[in-house]
């Protein structure tokens, strides 16, 4: 492709890292929130990559977690995208670093290629209209603006960042100021003034532009990034940043870091619908808006009301029923291992229960009952001294990696599908209602050789249950620690 096409090609570039705790529990930090089906089948990363595609739009690049990489590609794969690259942050850095290299990247093959940062976590439901809104600003950001995407606001909201407006008219507007956030009078005077709107974090510039704005703003980034990404190396598709330089860069937002000092932001402005989803209040807010309810009820097929007014009541299994009587503006959200009830007007306080359970060493601060691997993924059904009873399921053509156990002993039975199974130099298939004994010591692997997934029961019996007890031999996915 020439240069002169890669221009009018958009590059969208997903931050995907984040670990937000504000939706616990069905957000933890090893399963965000952009993974989980928040709103409708498709979860927040799928419909964030399927807005950015199609007419105008390249293949994404994704800035993600190295434990996140393969739920990345599995989720891009069921929604039908291909991605141009995956690239593995070796530690949280903020937006600045992540901005930063994606330019860097994008600059090696084309300096004038047009870049559009997007946080992966947010609903905007009118694709279409953000779609329009980006080729608006397009000409800007060829002509070496950095054009950022202004939500025109409905109610005077605290929780947001303000891009003041310089101008007024249509297309891109010149911008006079970022506003923190705001106290609830000042957020009433700005809703009232007109000219004032919520900073959504999405951005469109020229890989040039960028990389020129963090020479003369933010110099310090510049040698430290440059030199993670000069040492990146593929990685099973993925390309992976150098951790050394990476983890001596200063972890720092893009707004502080080079926006909030450049002369040449452009605003453009949006107003047909915008939610970072950043609490339970925020979800509830859309969920309305997607389906209005006179009481202000919103309620999963799990759930129900009976005589609340504006609430959200919320279960992610069938077998764990929520039911709501005479509720007044709570928000009532349940999982397998962890039940929220907080009041609606202090949702952004989730995150202080999270503290409180990581000081307490709970693992629902952070970890889910189901743990999602390459491979498939487990969840614990009993465990107590000295066992365990585990159920896994093996996507099709997915195998474990080759390992061994000190402390423990496993037993296998498989209830659906087929396994092959590796004990020491022995082989086996076995199918359902068949089971196999794999000993203390045993070097040993599990396979899916079938087309449809494969689901066993396990029991581990031993002195040591945790995953950190395995000894890796060999591992299709090249992982370091333990699956």
């Amino acid at each position: 492709m020439a240069p002169g096409d890669r221009m009018q090609t958009i590059t969208p570039v997903l931050l995907a890292g984040g670990s937000g705790t504000r939706l616990w529990p069905v957000s933890r930090k090893r399963f965000p929130k952009q993974f989980a089906p928040l709103m409708g089948d498709e979860t927040l990363f799928q419909a964030s990559a399927r807005r950015l595609s199609g007419e105008g739009f390249g293949a994404p690049m994704v800035l993600t977690a190295s434990d996140f990489r393969f739920i990345v590609m599995e989720q891009l794969e069921q929604a039908g995208i291909a991605p141009g690259q995956v690239v593995i942050e070796p530690s949280a850095r903020n937006t600045a670093p992540a901005i930063l290299a994606a330019a860097l990247m994008a600059a090696a093959e084309d300096p004038e290629r047009l870049l559009l940062v997007a946080p992966s976590d947010h609903v905007i439901p009118d694709a279409a209209g953000f779609a329009a809104a980006v080729r608006s600003g397009a000409e800007a950001a060829r002509a070496g603006r950095i054009v950022t995407f202004g939500i025109t606001p409905d109610r005077p909201e605290t929780g947001y960042g303000y891009l003041e407006l310089a101008g007024t008219g249509e297309g891109p507007q010149p911008l006079a100021r970022f506003v923190e956030k705001p106290d609830a009078a000042s957020a009433a005077r700005m809703l009232a003034a007109g000219n004032f709107l919520w900073n959504a974090g999405i951005f469109l510039f020229s890989a040039r532009a960028m990389i020129e704005s963090f020479r003369a703003h933010a110099p310090q980034y510049l040698e430290p990034v440059e030199a993670a990404v000069d040492g990146a190396v593929p990685d099973l598709g993925f390309l992976r940043l150098a951790r050394g330089p990476w983890e001596g860069v200063e972890d720092q937002s893009i707004d502080y870091a080079v926006m909030e000092k450049a002369a040449n932001l452009s605003v453009v402005r949006f107003s047909s619908g915008w939610s970072d989803l950043g609490g339970w209040d925020a979800l509830w807010r859309e969920e309305l808006t997607a389906a209005p309810s006179a009481d202000g009820v919103v309620a999963d097929a799990h759930s129900t009301a009976i005589d609340c007014h504006d609430v959200l009541l919320r279960s992610d299994s069938e077998d764990l029923q929520v039911v709501g009587i005479g509720l007044r503006d709570l928000v009532v959200v349940a999982t397998s291992d962890a039940v929220l009830v907080a009041d609606k007007g202090r949702a952004q306080e989730v995150r202080k229960a999270v503290s409180s359970l990581k000081e307490k060493r709970r693992k629902q601060a952070e970890a889910f009952p189901r743990d999602h691997r390459p491979w498939g993924w487990f969840e614990t059904l009993a465990l107590a001294d000295r066992f365990q009873v585990k159920r896994i399921v093996v996507k099709p053509g997915a195998a474990l990696s080759l390992q061994s156990h000190v402390h423990r002993s496993e037993h296998w039975i498989v209830v659906s599908g087929t396994a092959r199974v590796t004990v020491d130099q022995t082989v086996t298939l076995v199918t359902e209602n068949q089971s196999i004994y794999v000993p203390l010591g045993a070097v040993h692997r599990m396979e899916n050789p079938g087309k449809v997934p494969m689901v066993l029961i396990e029991v581990q019996t031993g002195s040591y249950l945790g995953e950190d007890d395995i000894i890796r031999y060999e591992d299709v996915y090249s992982r370091s620690s333990a699956d």
